[in-house]
């Protein structure tokens, strides 16, 4: 079976976004930051090479599979920051309408600036993903 590939490591995240992000970048991360840690009371962690993530949750597929994953984070692109989040529903609809300038993938928000943004509808959007997780597994903490 394969390993899974995004874990929680010990890399500073401060290293990894003054590596990876330019300075607006740098910036929104910042802002980013203070917004997640405010939503989910859990301190940043990387996950993998790129991925600052918050706190964590067990999930376990049908086939018995066990594994941990982040409840949400961001990470740094080459032009677009993305901010891991389900956004799945009517209501997280009505608030992505509501957001500014982005594209959705399955569970990746993109977008190029956070002055795009309105940032009380991205902070209304992870607050509502997380509930959702932490609704469907539980956390295992993590911080």
């Amino acid at each position: 079976m394969a390993e899974t590939k995004t874990k929680a490591t010990e890399a500073s995240v401060t290293d990894t976004i003054e590596s990876r992000a330019n300075d607006e970048q740098r910036a929104d991360c910042r802002v980013l930051m203070a917004m997640f840690e405010r939503v989910t009371g859990h301190n940043p962690k990387m996950w993998g090479p790129s991925i600052v993530g918050y706190g964590s949750y067990q999930y376990v597929y049908e086939s018995g599979r066990r594994g941990e994953y982040f409840l949400t984070g961001f990470a740094i692109r080459a032009k677009e920051l993305v901010v891991y989040l389900f956004a799945e529903g009517e209501e997280q609809e009505l608030l992505r309408s509501r957001l500014g300038k982005h594209r959705m993938g399955k569970s990746c928000l993109y977008f190029k600036r956070l002055s795009d943004l309105d940032p009380s509808v991205l902070e209304q959007l992870i607050a509502a993903a997380v509930s959702e997780v932490q609704r469907r597994h539980g956390t295992a903490g993590g911080g």
